[in-house]
C-alpha cells in the first residue's frame, strides 16, 4: 500500500471513531425517551427508601453494638498469615476497577471502527455494557468520597483505642475516612451492576462482594457499619445509574410494572468468538 494510501485508510479510522465516540456520548445524554420510565422511578425509588431505612436502621445498631467489639475479633495489624487478605482487598479498590474497566471501554471503541455485521453490533452492545458498568461504579464511589470528607469517621484504633464514635467531622484525612468503606461502595456497585447486564453472574459477585467487605473488617480498615453504609451507597449508585441507561433504551428495557430487565445482549461465549475472528491469521 502506498503512503498516500495508508494515510487515507488512517484517517478514514479517525473519522469512524470519533463519529462512534461522539455518537455514544449523544446517546448517553439525550432526553430519556422509555414510555415506561416514570413506573420505573416510582419502583426505584421505592425499592431505595426500603433499603435505606432498613439498612440505615441496621448501620445504626451495629454502631452503637458490634463496631468497638468486633474490632476485638480480628487479628492484630501486620499479622504475617494476612498476606492472601491483603491481595483480596485490592480487587476491591476503585481505582483499580474504575482504571480496568475505563481501559477495555477504549479498546472496545478502539476495536468497532474495523468491524462489520455481526461482530460490530456484538462489540457496540458490549461497549453499551461497559459504559453501565463504568457509571455504575463511578457514581456511587465519588458519593462516597463527599461522603467520608463530611462524616469525618476514624478508623479502627484511631486515637489509640477502639472508639466507635471517633469523628472529625470535614476531616479530609485518611485517618477519619472510616464511614463509608469505599472498597465496599466500589465491590457492592459492581456486583450489581455485573450482576444486572449478565444475570447468570450474580451468584459470583454476591460472593465477590461480601469477600472485599469481609477482608477490610479483618485488616481493620473499617468498622461493619462502615462496610454495610459502602454496601448501601453502592447498590444504590448503581441503581440510580441503570434507571439512567433503561430510561434511554440503552442496555436494559424496562416491564409494564416497572421492573429494568437486561436487554437481550452479547454473550461470552459469542464474545470469544469474535475475539478469535479478530486474531486470526
Amino acid at each position: 500500500m502506498s503512503a498516500r494510501g495508508e494515510m487515507s485508510a488512517s484517517s478514514n479510522y479517525v473519522v469512524r471513531l470519533v463519529s462512534f465516540v461522539s455518537l455514544s456520548l449523544v446517546q448517553l445524554v439525550r432526553p430519556p425517551s422509555h414510555s415506561r420510565r416514570a413506573e420505573a422511578a416510582r419502583r426505584g425509588a421505592r425499592h431505595a427508601l426500603f433499603l435505606a431505612a432498613g439498612i440505615g436502621a441496621a448501620i445504626v445498631v451495629l454502631m452503637v453494638a458490634l463496631d468497638a467489639t468486633e474490632i476485638g475479633w480480628m487479628p492484630p495489624r501486620g499479622t504475617a498469615w494476612l498476606w492472601p487478605v491483603r491481595i483480596l482487598t485490592d480487587f476491591g479498590k476503585s481505582a483499580y476497577v474504575l482504571w480496568t474497566l475505563a481501559t477495555m471501554l477504549v479498546v472496545t471503541a478502539a476495536v468497532v471502527p474495523m468491524a462489520r455485521g455481526t461482530p460490530r453490533s456484538l462489540l457496540i452492545g458490549f461497549g453499551t455494557r461497559l459504559l453501565f458498568i463504568f457509571f455504575a461504579v463511578l457514581l456511587p464511589v465519588l458519593a462516597g468520597e463527599v461522603v467520608k470528607d463530611v462524616v469525618g469517621r476514624g478508623r479502627p484504633f484511631v486515637g489509640g483505642h477502639a472508639n466507635a464514635f471517633n469523628f472529625m467531622y470535614f476531616a479530609g484525612t485518611e485517618a477519619y475516612a472510616s464511614f463509608p468503606s469505599g472498597h465496599s461502595v466500589t465491590a457492592f456497585a459492581l456486583a450489581f451492576a455485573v450482576s444486572a447486564v449478565w444475570p447468570r453472574l450474580r451468584a459470583v459477585m454476591i460472593v465477590y462482594a461480601i469477600a472485599i467487605g469481609i477482608s477490610r473488617l479483618v485488616l481493620l480498615a473499617h468498622h461493619p457499619s462502615d462496610v454495610v453504609a459502602g454496601a448501601l451507597l453502592g447498590v444504590i449508585g448503581a441503581m440510580l445509574a441503570r434507571y439512567w441507561f433503561a430510561a434511554r433504551h440503552l442496555a436494559f428495557t424496562i416491564s409494564r410494572d416497572g421492573t429494568i430487565e437486561p436487554l437481550a445482549g452479547p454473550s461470552l461465549e459469542r464474545l470469544k468468538r469474535v475475539a478469535r475472528d479478530a486474531f486470526a491469521p
